[in-house]
């Protein structure tokens, strides 16, 4: 059985909103409400939910690149919730990140070669003689080749681009990496490509992802258990497989009934669920269940009582709702 390498216990991040000339709090952004979530080792956790989730936050708060509000993060059953900035220098050796936008997270001013060795250069992690041997062998593994390393990321494709900012966060050997909408950007036919790279990665170095993304195509195919959020806060978790086949939560079936290909596959089977509206703000969230707005199974309980996350058969699902 795989260990827990990644487990977070009713973490919360809100950010202040400020008004008046003197800049006063007057509410706060619940980007993450009390999230739960365990990551186990080798192993591909896909956060899934419309933009304005929460998503990104709760992936930079779980690599402590944002500061928690309240809640535990554990790192291998370490709390690192609060750890001092030297600390956190070490930590960065053992977690990284991938962004949305490879173009974006790849300093223009650098070269490939330089890129990829930053990270082995501030941690010192191999000699200086070795160093261009070892960027050799990482963009080797990336699959681009050697005589990248004097060009500029100006002068390469997306896809391309992602492998270099791949390549540069495997570069200290992690043990996890958050990927953060890492194809979205990308060409379908590229974004295969990049999601078989990272898979082909994960069994090699047994690395554990929190793979981050709003198409639910893609988590279906990376994925080994599925969390699904809505306005901070995680709704339902089940495996990818059940995910798609039996999904609890109204919202968990909205989303998978908007996918073509797997309503088409469903027909005849589950029911889908049509559900009109458009996800409220994250500074101005319901009261009760945050859904029920948009909820065609909401009762009066929905407006009043949040649900709590609780298990439902299965090893390692629950769903946080009233009436499924």
């Amino acid at each position: 059985m795989n260990k827990v390498i990644v487990s977070v216990r009713g973490l919360k991040k809100y950010f202040p909103v400020r008004k008046g000339i003197f800049s006063r709090v007057s509410d706060y952004v619940r980007a993450v409400d009390g999230v739960e979530l365990e990551i186990k080792r080798g192993t591909t956790v896909g956060l899934v939910g419309e933009s304005g989730s929460g998503k990104t936050t709760l992936g930079k708060t779980v690599l402590r690149l944002v500061s928690p509000t309240a809640g535990k993060i554990f790192f291998e059953g370490e709390d690192i919730t609060e750890l001092d900035s030297s600390r956190l220098r070490l930590l960065r050796r053992e977690m990284q990140m991938v962004f949305q936008n490879p173009y974006g997270s790849l300093n223009p001013r650098m070269n490939v070669g330089s890129l990829v060795s930053e990270g082995i250069s501030i941690h010192n992690t191999v000699k200086k003689e070795k160093r261009h041997e070892f960027v050799a062998r990482l963009l080797s593994e990336v699959g681009l080749g050697t005589d990248v390393m004097s060009r500029y990321p100006h002068e390469f494709s997306g896809g391309q681009r992602q492998r270099i900012a791949i390549a540069r966060a495997i570069s200290l050997h992690p043990k996890f990496i958050v990927c953060d909408e890492p194809v979205s950007a990308l060409d379908v036919s590229v974004q295969a490509q990049i999601i078989n790279l990272l898979k082909d990665l994960q069994k090699k170095h047994g690395l554990s992802y929190l793979f981050i993304s709003h198409d639910l195509r893609v988590v279906k195919h990376v994925s080994d258990l599925v969390a699904v959020m809505y306005l901070g806060k995680i709704v339902e978790v089940a495996s990818s497989d059940e995910v798609y086949s039996t999904p609890l939560h109204p919202y968990t079936r909205m989303l998978i009934s908007a996918i073509p290909e797997i309503k088409r596959a469903g027909e005849g089977g589950r029911e889908e669920v049509s559900i009109s509206g458009e996800i409220k703000s994250l500074a101005d969230i319901p009261s009760g269940c945050s859904f029920h707005p948009r909820c065609p199974l909401a009762t009066e309980v929905c407006s009043r009582e949040t649900p709590q996350l609780e298990k439902r058969g299965a090893e390692g699902r629950s769903v946080a709702c009233h009436n499924v």
